[in-house]
C-alpha cells in the first residue's frame, strides 16, 4: 500500500513540475563559417537552479519534441539529438553568414488534470526560440509555430534586448512576459500594442524569458478531453 501510495505521490509531482517547468534551447550567441555549433535543449526552472535529469521524473513525458534551424534564408534544417545526463544536444554547421533562428517545438504532451487546484484539466504546448550570429549583418529571426505563441528577436541599436510575441502569427499585444536570472531575481513587463517589448540586461549573465497564453478551446488529445491549451513560449539569452 505504501509503494502504492509513494509511485503515485512521484506521478503527480512529475504532472506538477512538468507544469511549472519549461523548455529552452542554449547555443553560443555567435558561429564560424564551416564550425559545428552545439545546441542544448534543457527542462527545468532555470532562476531556482533546477535542471531535470533527461532520465528523471519531469523530463521524459515533454521529450517528443522538434527542433530546428532557419538560416538566413529561411532553409529548415532539423536536427537530431543526443541524450546527455541533464541535457539534449544536438549541432550544426553555418553555411551563410548571417543570423540564425533555432527552433524547439512540443505539442506532443499528455492532458493533465488539475482541478484538485482549481486549475481545470488542459494540454500544454511549449516552444522555444534562440539565435546565434555568424558575421555582422544581422536581421529578424523567423518565426514558425502556426498554433501556438512565439517571439522574434529585432535588432536594435539602443543597447536593449527587442522582441515581438506572436501567437498563431499575428503580434500579441499588452501580454505579460518575464526575465529571469539564476538568483531568483525576475522582471515582469507587457508586450504594446504590436507585441514589441524592450529591455535591458543589467549584468554579464544567463537570461531565460518567458510569456504564456490560455487559449480556451476544448479538445481531445490521445483519448483524453481537455478544457483549454496553455501556450509557452521561452528563449535563453547569454
Amino acid at each position: 500500500m505504501k509503494k502504492i501510495v509513494f509511485t503515485t505521490l512521484l506521478t503527480v509531482m512529475a504532472s506538477m513540475q512538468s507544469f511549472a517547468h519549461y523548455l529552452w534551447v542554449e547555443t553560443s550567441p555567435t558561429g564560424k563559417l564551416g564550425q559545428e555549433q552545439e545546441i542544448r535543449v534543457y527542462f527545468g526552472e532555470y532562476t531556482y537552479g533546477v535542471i531535470e535529469e533527461v532520465e528523471g521524473e519531469a523530463f521524459p513525458p515533454v521529450s517528443n519534441f522538434t527542433l530546428w534551424v532557419l538560416n538566413t534564408n529561411g532553409k529548415k534544417t532539423v536536427l537530431k539529438t543526443k541524450a546527455k545526463e541533464n541535457y539534449y544536444v544536438a549541432h550544426y554547421t553555418p553555411e551563410l553568414s548571417g543570423t540564425y533562428t533555432v527552433l524547439l517545438n512540443n505539442d506532443n504532451i499528455d492532458v493533465i488534470d488539475y482541478t484538485q487546484y482549481d486549475f481545470g484539466i488542459f494540454k500544454t504546448h511549449y516552444h522555444s526560440v534562440t539565435t546565434f550570429q555568424v558575421g555582422s549583418t544581422q536581421s529578424e529571426t523567423l518565426a514558425q509555430n502556426d498554433k501556438g505563441i512565439t517571439l522574434k528577436y529585432i535588432p536594435s541599436s539602443s543597447g536593449e534586448v527587442k522582441l515581438q510575441v506572436l501567437y498563431k502569427n499575428k503580434f500579441l499585444a499588452n501580454n505579460e512576459l518575464k526575465v529571469y536570472v539564476s538568483d531568483l531575481w525576475s522582471k515582469t513587463l507587457e508586450t504594446d500594442e504590436e507585441g514589441f517589448v524592450s529591455f535591458k540586461l543589467p549584468w554579464k549573465t544567463k537570461y531565460i524569458v518567458e510569456t504564456t497564453i490560455k487559449e480556451e478551446v476544448a479538445g481531445t488529445y490521445k483519448g483524453e478531453a481537455y478544457e483549454f491549451v496553455w501556450h509557452c513560449v521561452t528563449t535563453c539569452i547569454n
